[in-house]
């Protein structure tokens, strides 16, 4: 936890005066605390207590329970969510179950893997997702390289060391959503995270059964001209597999540098449109993140604001439905948006 906060863009501060303060990984920090009056994690630095609000403000002990998102997807015209699975954020799977037990037309919900056990046990890796993949509700696989680069696991996903995880999740027969950041030799994060890319590319080429898709969208931090969000080309060139699909998420990604509606990133939408195509483009809220910067609804609001109602359309259900196999009872007749 204490990495990832670090780790995270959003700006630490002094409480006293809120100024610019070390991070909770940065030397001389101590005391990394979850502070139960205020509802946020600090840490002591240069002996001034510090924060970074990387979680939305209000989350009762920094949980987001079935019932909260329930309220909110309710109140944003929401009829299903895919839930996420990141080890920072928790990934236990009895309570991902017990959740879509909860409201079974409401929720649906990726698998975790434990990335840094590949390498040395594929066949290990693999047991929880034979285990899981007949309950109804789970409906992907989530991947992070990075928390096996975090834990010295350094192979490249796409190679050797990798080939007998990847065809049993083909086997599966789930889609898989890719979280990618940089390998811990990267030069830049632009390079490394192209880089990445091509990896992600390489599987998909052996293995042309995968449905995938990219959470996140791109690094949009680094990618920042101005007022402008510039995607190189080589980032667009996995996409050329149509059976890879992409995460819009510029809200939670970028609030902080623009504010709703987005009118910057409009351009760049557009080009996802064009070179991807809204059949194969995600809403990806990351709910409750967003709320640090905007509403759900506002998240939503701002793509139907300029896109025809065909388009959002897809970006807003369409698509995610077709990529997670959402039919019959997780499809009402209403809005479909996840």
């Amino acid at each position: 936890m204490k990495e990832w906060i670090g780790r995270h863009h959003q700006p630490a501060f002094r409480l006293r005066d809120r100024e610019p303060a070390p991070g909770p990984t940065d030397q001389g920090s101590s005391r990394f605390r979850f502070d139960a009056a205020s509802m946020r994690l600090m840490w002591t630095a240069g002996g001034e207590d510090c924060t970074k609000q990387v979680y939305p403000l209000g989350l009762p002990g920094l949980g987001f329970d079935a019932p909260a998102l329930i309220a909110e997807m309710d109140y944003c015209g929401v009829d299903v969510a895919l839930l996420n699975t990141d080890h920072t954020l928790g990934g236990n799977v009895e309570f991902l179950g017990a959740c879509m037990r909860a409201y079974p037309e409401r929720l649906v919900s990726m698998l975790p893997v434990e990335e840094w056990t590949i390498v040395n046990d594929p066949e290990a890796a693999l047991l929880p997702l034979v285990r899981w993949r007949s309950e109804p509700g789970f409906r992907a696989i989530k991947f992070i390289p990075w928390y096996a680069y975090r834990h010295g696991v350094l192979d490249r996903w796409d190679g050797p060391a990798y080939a007998t995880f990847w065809s049993g999740v083909a086997r599966l027969g789930l889609p898989v959503f890719f979280t990618l950041a940089p390998h811990p030799d990267a030069a830049d994060e632009v390079s490394g995270f192209i880089d990445e890319l091509s990896m992600l590319r390489a599987v998909m080429e052996r293995h042309p059964e995968l449905c995938c898709s990219l959470t996140h969208g791109f690094p949009y931090r680094a990618l920042l001209d101005g007022h402008r969000v510039a995607v190189p080309d080589a980032m667009w060139t996995a996409f050329e597999n149509p059976n890879l699909s992409l995460e819009v998420s510029f809200p939670v990604r970028v609030g902080d540098v623009f504010a709703f509606p987005y009118r910057e990133v409009r351009p760049v939408v557009e080009e996802m449109c064009a070179r991807v195509g809204p059949e194969r483009l995600l809403w990806g809220s990351d709910m409750p993140f967003q709320n640090r910067f905007c509403t759900y609804r506002q998240s939503r609001e701002w793509l139907e604001l300029f896109l025809p109602p065909d388009v959002t359309a897809q970006v807003l259900g369409g698509s995610a439905a077709r990529v997670l196999d959402i039919s019959g009872s997780h499809a009402p007749a209403a809005r479909k948006t996840f």
